[in-house]
């Protein structure tokens, strides 16, 4: 079995990803899309983001750091499901313009998770 660790996609007209058949298991449990660091977004399976990073971000109530990595992640959330006749899921407007995301996605992997970037800006 393969591995797939970067993908290119269009966007259909409702804002939709069609995740690879090949990394459809990963994402069962549902999909967490947040803002990243930068001008792009992160991709986490739901049980990653329960598991790995939801306790990352619970840290010390004084910890500033900690504080700004709860704003960054947490402003636009958004908590979905793949549908399950096409595997794909829908991106808020929201996010797409925070990343500068028209149409063309490039998705890269990134240990657990994967960033969406615009293609425009991949190269």
């Amino acid at each position: 079995m393969s591995s797939v660790d970067y993908f290119e996609r269009k966007l259909d007209e409702k804002r939709r990803l069609t995740i690879p058949a090949e990394l459809r298991d990963k994402f069962a449990s549902g999909v967490v899309v947040t803002r990243g660091f930068g001008t792009y977004l992160h991709l986490y399976p739901l049980d990653v983001w329960n598991n790995l990073v939801e306790p990352r971000l619970e840290g010390d109530i004084l910890d500033e750091r900690i504080a700004d990595l709860n704003v960054q992640f947490r402003m636009g959330k958004v908590e979905v499901k793949l549908d399950d006749s096409q595997g794909r899921v829908t991106i808020e407007q929201h996010l797409l313009e925070f990343a500068g995301i028209n149409r063309d996605i490039v998705a890269v992997g990134v240990g657990k998770y994967w960033r969406l970037i615009a293609k425009e800006s991949a190269n």
